[in-house]
């Protein structure tokens, strides 16, 4: 019989925990996948107070090597800021961030991946991740076309919106073709997604 508490690793956030012998005993063979915090529903705004330094102490799960890239704003339009963090194995190599008085989350979102790119060399086979699944197709799927199209979109020859940072991206993603831009789901534990949602939101503290 189970005499001591066993500890697991949640699925979804990382984190260690605990459980007891009674309720080990209560379950035979079970191997929980979450821990009780993601049970419960864990959300977005349950970390947006976490600082990055705090964030790498809560999270642990996710890919451990690659651009992470994040944007934020609060209310959108309004104040925003964006992140990008390089990391090799787990070990940061580069980071920056910024943030602007007035702007949209998809900017923020585009500023950053534009920053994460630019920290990679010409020749340089890296992930780069982002969970923005706008700017992603925006990049890997339709950008091409826009550029054919006059740099409109559809038929009917729509303004695409914030061509500037756009052409920016997709110019500085082509320099960089050994770059492999993909989606990483938000607020899934990832822990440098999190560190760069962090980063994104260090405006706040700084203003304050």
């Amino acid at each position: 019989m189970e005499t001591m508490a066993k500890e697991f690793v949640c699925g979804d956030c990382g984190k260690a925990f605990t459980l007891t012998p009674s309720t080990l005993a209560r379950y035979p063979g079970w191997t929980p996948r979450q821990c009780l915090d993601c049970r419960r529903g864990r959300t977005a705004g349950d970390d947006e107070n976490l600082k990055p330094s705090e964030v790498l102490d809560h999270f642990q799960a996710g890919p451990d090597t690659g651009v992470f890239t994040d944007g934020s704003c609060e209310p959108n339009p309004g104040p925003g800021g964006w992140g990008a963090v390089k990391v090799i194995e787990g070990k940061i190599v580069r980071e920056e961030h910024g943030h602007k008085a007035h702007t949209t989350n998809n900017q923020m979102e585009l500023k950053a991946l534009i920053a994460g790119y630019q920290m990679l060399a010409e020749d340089e086979e890296l992930p780069i991740y982002s969970d923005s699944a706008l700017c992603v197709n925006t990049i890997t799927k339709w950008a091409s076309g826009w550029e054919r199209n006059g740099w409109t979109r559809g038929k009917k020859r729509e303004a695409i919106k914030n061509l500037d940072l756009v052409q920016e991206l997709y110019a500085i993603a082509k320099e960089r073709p050994k770059a492999n831009l993909q989606w990483i789901k938000a607020h899934e534990g990832s822990r440098w997604n999190e560190y760069a949602d962090a980063l994104a939101r260090a405006y706040k503290d700084e203003a304050g």
